[in-house]
Order: C-alpha cells, then structure tokens, then sequence
C-alpha cells in the first residue's frame, strides 16, 4: 500500500529534492506523492524530468496545484485531494519566501518584505495545516513537517550574532544589515507554530517536526550565485533528510528541530 504524501513548493529546488528522494527510496512502500505546484506546466515539466532521473521508482506522482498565499488554492487544494483519497500520511510545509534580498535594491519596501514573507512562511503553513489535518489524522502513521532555517534558532542568536561576510558599520543609516532579519523571523514564529501543532495533533498520533535542511542552494530570496560562493551544498542533501523523516527514522525527535546531525536547539 502507497504512503500518501502532500509537499508544497515541489516543483523545484529543494521541494524537488524531496520528490526525487521519495522516488528513490520506495522499496519498503511506494509513495503516492501529491507534487504542489503554483503553476501546472512548471508542475508537469517537474514530474516528468524527476521520473526520468528516478525510472526505476515504484512510487506514483500527482499534480496539486497550490499558492500557499491564497485561502481559495488551499482549499481547492484540499478538495481535490480528498475526492481522491480517504488519508495523508505526511505533509511537507515545504514552500517558502524570502523577499529580504530585495530591500537593498529598493525593489520592496521594508513592510512588504515582512507581510510576504510571514504571509508564505507562516501563516500559509499554518492554513495548509490546518485545511489537511481532518486527512492527516486518518493516517495509521501521520506525519506533519515544517521547514524551518539554521538561521531560526534563538540559542544560537543569542550566544552568536551571524553577521554574514562583514559586520555591519557603525553610523546611520546602515546599508548591509548582515542577517536577513525578515526570513529568520519567520521561521522562528514557524518552529512555535510547529510546536503548537505538535501539542495539538499528538492525541491523534501525529509525528510533527521542523526541518533543518542547512545552507543550501535552491531559488530562494533568488541569490543562488551567493549561496554557491559562501559553501551551501546541493539541496538533494535536505531532500534526503526530509525523507528520512517521512520515512519514521527519525520519529523520536518528534517535536524538535531536526537536521543531520540531531537536533537543533530553538
């Protein structure tokens, strides 16, 4: 019988990653995996490329197009998927946003750099969360992941300012703030909300966890030139620790931030 998987944000980057490690690690069970995608071709042309890399898979793949950014998508979303089946074993709160780069252009302002990115990295993970769990809790074995940032973690913040490749000057006003202060943000309230879920789902069985995946490089905050020049690895690695996580091996860090080495404090 097929695990049942949702992931938003799939179609490329590390949500693609995480569809090719599905793929290739399906001979306890296959995954019948539910692809989210905004846009159906960008869905379809990421269906047919991982399948191609991955021939040998027993695993199904289905395309869902989701915005975690509109109600309506969610819950069109959720519609078509309980009309095609009765359960979810995991859901992958996989998609993200990171305007921050865009503040030194003048591209954004500084508002709408925190209204979209939480818009995306909280309150759609949350809406995706809550719309699914009546399919998630029908599970045998139900999962909830959360991916969250290195950057998150109020220990470290606090013990360690990160200031990226030079400190901040001092004077005003200060044109290289060193930390993208928005993102990290939002994954820390994420990593509370997870948290809150935790508490919430644990009655139903539900195994919730943020994700650590680490610095890698993917699409995000569109500065992949940078993230190859400051060492970040190739996003297959996170695609390999979510599946591990979807897979149960990681279930008793259950209510943590997980990464690959243990855990990560909050």
């Amino acid at each position: 019988m097929s695990k049942i998987v949702v992931i938003t944000g799939a179609n490329t980057g590390l949500g693609y990653e995480v569809v090719k490690a599905l793929l290739q690690n399906d001979k306890a069970a296959p995954y019948r995996i539910f692809l989210g995608c905004r846009s159906l071709d960008k869905g379809k042309a990421a269906r047919d490329q991982v399948l191609a890399e991955v021939p040998e898979t027993r695993s199904t793949i289905d395309l869902l197009q989701v915005d975690v950014a509109s109600d309506a998508s969610i819950e069109a979303a959720f519609t078509a998927v309980a009309k095609d089946v009765d359960h979810i074993d995991a859901l992958v709160n996989n998609a993200g946003h990171a305007v921050d780069p865009q503040l030194a252009t003048g591209a954004v302002s500084r508002r709408q750099v925190w209204t979209q990115d939480f818009d995306v990295n909280v309150s759609g993970a949350d809406i995706m969360t809550y719309t699914f769990a009546p399919l998630l809790i029908k599970s045998r074995e139900p999962r909830l992941l959360f991916l969250t940032s290195g950057l998150a973690s109020l220990q470290n913040m606090a013990a360690a300012y990160y200031a990226g490749p030079a400190p901040a000057a001092t004077g005003w006003p200060k044109t290289y703030f060193g930390s993208p202060f928005m993102y990290r943000a939002t994954k820390c309230a994420l990593n509370m909300l997870m948290l809150n879920w935790h508490h919430v789902l644990l009655p139903d069985g539900v195994k919730t966890f943020s994700i650590s995946p680490g610095m890698l490089v993917t699409n995000l905050g569109n500065i992949k030139e940078r993230l190859i020049e400051m060492g970040a690895g190739h996003p297959s690695v996170g695609g390999q620790l979510i599946q591990q996580v979807v897979a149960g091996e990681r279930d008793a860090d259950a209510g943590k931030i997980v990464n690959s080495t243990g855990v990560m404090p909050f």
